[in-house]
């Protein structure tokens, strides 16, 4: 979102009307700017008000000019304009998981920002406690897109960012974290698998898979079985079946 704030100050646009009144929800005060349509205004009235009382600018526009400030088509009548989001360092993850038995979703290299809405979004809904997001070159922020995609869940996980996610699952096993990978073409099934606890399940690139070494860091590989129609799943429509497995097994 473009907002005229001094240039020292940097911002992230979080746009979308669930994913917008997530923010509102669980970290408002660092929202710096509003904007909406008068057809999304009913929904509305406590971050209005809120804004209000804050001296935070809050503005109605058309469709047309929200679309120029969320520089999306996909605003959903609602934009926010945020201090950057603060990621939990690397080095925590491992307290994070240990402390609680908790589980994480790691993604290597997925690039489609729908597919990391998407995941997000599932990992939010099952009760996964982080996402660890793994690039060579990751972005500064989330894609405002899988902002979007993921409905709000975003603002529900402990969010980590890696340039070496092999480095990064290595130090985590180091703690007592296992580590289970998913890759269509092993012989064990995710379907019934006993995860122990606490662990990471780490989805691949879209076309690639897991990397090499990646793949070294793993405790187990497993995959879902299928009718062998068609090769594999989209690597969001597998997260969704492998992480109600990941979650089934801790219930």
């Amino acid at each position: 979102m473009r907002v005229d704030l001094p240039s020292s100050e940097a911002t992230e646009a979080v746009y979308g009307l669930r994913a917008g009144l997530a923010v509102f929800d669980r970290r408002r005060d660092e929202i710096v700017r509003v904007a909406f349509t008068a057809e999304a205004r009913p929904a509305l009235d406590d971050l209005v008000r809120w804004a209000a009382s804050r001296n935070v600018p809050c503005e109605e526009l058309s469709p047309q000019r929200l679309e120029r400030a969320a520089d999306s088509t996909h605003h959903e009548g609602l934009c926010v304009s945020t201090r950057p989001r603060r990621f939990t360092p690397a080095a925590s993850l491992a307290d994070l998981l240990t402390a609680k038995k908790g589980v994480a979703v790691a993604l290597d290299r997925v690039r489609n920002p729908y597919n990391i809405g998407a995941i997000l979004r599932t990992a939010a809904f099952f009760g996964v406690d982080a996402a660890l997001l793994g690039s060579p070159a990751p972005h500064p922020a989330l894609p405002p897109d899988a902002v979007r995609v993921a409905e709000g869940g975003v603002e529900h996980l402990a969010c980590v960012r890696t340039t070496d996610l092999a480095d990064t699952l290595q130090r985590l096993r180091a703690r007592g974290v296992r580590v289970v990978g998913a890759d269509g073409a092993s012989r064990e099934s995710v379907i019934g698998y006993g995860f122990a606890r606490p662990a990471v399940l780490v989805m691949g690139h879209e076309r690639e898979g897991i990397s090499d070494r990646v793949r070294a860091q793993c405790d187990a590989i497993v995959a879902i079985p299928g009718s062998g129609a068609v090769e594999s799943l989209n690597v969001a429509v597998a997260a969704g079946v492998m992480i109600s497995e990941l979650v089934r097994s801790k219930r």
